[in-house]
């Protein structure tokens, strides 16, 4: 079936990569930037190439947005689509084979036969040709055209639209659309030609048929030049071929013997594989190797619109002392899991965000084996807090807040980058009295909605220090003990 070669290109890591950024660009074209800070830091803490930084900001926004998800529900859906036609054509080989010799209750016309069997197939293979010489589009290759068309129908929602236009972009670009669609043509015209000569063979195993050929306008020589003409290259492969004689007597006017019915079925099964089935297979290896090839090959061009603007935060020529700080006043923060290069390490971490200059620091029950960052009060302090932990993140991290200030977004937004960065993160809310239980709801409810589950939030430091220095075991119970509500 020809899903195993079209979807195994479609699976390639490389392809995938692409497509993924493709399919971004194509939704922040159309919607705007999405806020990306966690997600550029982490492609450039990756390194590599500008284009490879751009295929790692897209890796990690396609997993935030579920893009990943929309890709694979299409490929999922190409397939289904790409199986159904393959049934078709199944049944498609089938049925021309019956109806082509009929029941058997009237002798079978050679050439109209031939021409039922072949006609449409070699009419569209070479159209297919001479495509090229025309320099027609992809849409020469009417069977992937099909497919794809379908493909589009199974596709539900604004963005799963972008999926299968991204992919043709990117297949356009790096000139494989063409070379796909038309191994994808060639697989489905190659199964239907298979299941034509299959039943070719039951059909005639089963059933006794009789040959003539039947003109009123040509005259035998005629006839025998054509059948000659065409059974020369099965002749070739080793097929058997009728004589002269047999093609003359073949007239309809004589009776023949049961051997030349069956030469004549012998060149009729030859016709059909040497001029049907073999080409189709040739074309669709040949298809499918320009593809793999041209996927090979594939590289992303930085002067497309929405590329070029990521220039300057992707590989900036100087590094920016601050953090991106994402605008606008419905932005809310998130916690997104980071795909960690490096192994956790075991060393529990201790970071004051913003506290009081009176506030004393480190704490005086520190444990022995909780290290301290130290408290982050600017901006330059908070990229190097963030680099150190893309390089070195922790298993276990506890983030100390000053619960007297309000919850503004750009906190909230470096907890959560945090959070994402550590094995596991939790919060402790500190100043917390009875005269701002107001205060702590609002902190509560902030860092809820930014991801924070509620056993992560702590409204007192010691047992959140408890939590940081303990067994996992020990972990668990003070994380059930002295969560917040």
């Amino acid at each position: 079936m020809p899903d195993a070669g079209a979807s195994g290109a479609l699976r390639s890591p490389s392809l995938r990569a692409y497509w993924m950024a493709e399919t971004l660009r194509l939704r922040e074209a159309l919607w705007g930037p999405l806020e990306d800070a966690m997600e550029v830091r982490r492609a450039r803490a990756e390194g590599g190439e500008f284009a490879q930084r751009v295929l790692a900001r897209a890796r990690h926004l396609g997993r935030r947005e579920k893009l990943d998800q929309l890709i694979q529900q299409w490929m999922q859906g190409s397939r289904l689509a790409l199986t159904g036609l393959c049934l078709i054509a199944l049944l498609a080989g089938a049925g021309a084979a019956l109806g082509a010799l009929g029941d058997g209750s009237r002798p079978v016309n050679l050439l109209l036969a031939l021409a039922a069997l072949l006609g449409l197939n070699v009419l569209s293979f070479l159209f297919w040709l001479l495509s090229f010489a025309a320099r027609t589009p992809a849409s020469a290759t009417w069977l992937g055209t099909c497919w794809l068309w379908l493909t589009r129908k199974l596709a539900r929602g604004p963005d799963a639209a972008l999926v299968p236009r991204a992919l043709m972009e990117v297949l356009s670009r790096a000139g494989a659309l063409r070379w796909l669609l038309g191994g994808i043509s060639h697989a489905l015209w190659s199964i239907a030609l298979g299941s034509l000569v299959l039943a070719l063979l039951g059909i005639l195993s089963a059933r006794r048929y009789s040959f003539n050929w039947e003109t009123t306008l040509l005259s035998p020589d005629a006839f025998v030049t054509i059948t000659t003409a065409l059974g020369w290259l099965p002749a070739k492969l080793g097929f058997a071929m009728p004589s002269e004689a047999i093609i003359r007597a073949s007239d309809g006017l004589q009776q023949l013997p049961e051997s030349a019915q069956a030469l004549w079925s012998g060149w009729l099964i030859a016709c059909v594989v040497v001029y049907g089935l073999l080409p189709r297979l040739a074309g669709t290896i040949l298809s499918l190797l320009i593809v793999k090839s041209r996927l090979a090959a594939i590289e992303l061009d930085p002067g497309l619109p929405g590329y070029a603007e990521l220039r300057d935060r992707l590989s900036p020529a100087s590094e920016n002392a601050g953090i991106d700080a994402p605008s606008g006043p419905a932005f809310q923060a998130h916690i997104q899991p980071a795909e960690h290069a490096f192994p956790l390490g075991d060393q529990p971490l201790l970071v004051g965000i913003e506290l009081p200059s009176d506030r004393p620091w480190p704490p005086m029950d520190l444990p022995a084996a909780v290290a301290d960052l130290g408290v982050v009060d600017s901006r330059p302090q908070r990229k190097r807090l963030l680099d150190h932990l893309q390089a070195r993140p922790p298993e276990r991290m506890l983030m100390a807040c000053d619960a007297q200030q309000t919850p503004d977004r750009g906190v909230i937004a470096l907890l959560a980058d945090l959070a994402g960065l550590a094995g596991r993160g939790h919060v402790a809310l500190l100043g917390l009295g009875p005269s701002n239980a107001a205060r702590a709801s609002t902190w509560q409810d902030r860092l809820l909605a930014a991801g924070f589950a509620p056993e992560q939030i702590h409204t007192d430091l010691a047992p959140a220090l408890d939590w940081l220095a303990g067994t996992p075991a020990q972990g668990r119970e003070a994380r059930n003990a002295h969560a917040g509500p």
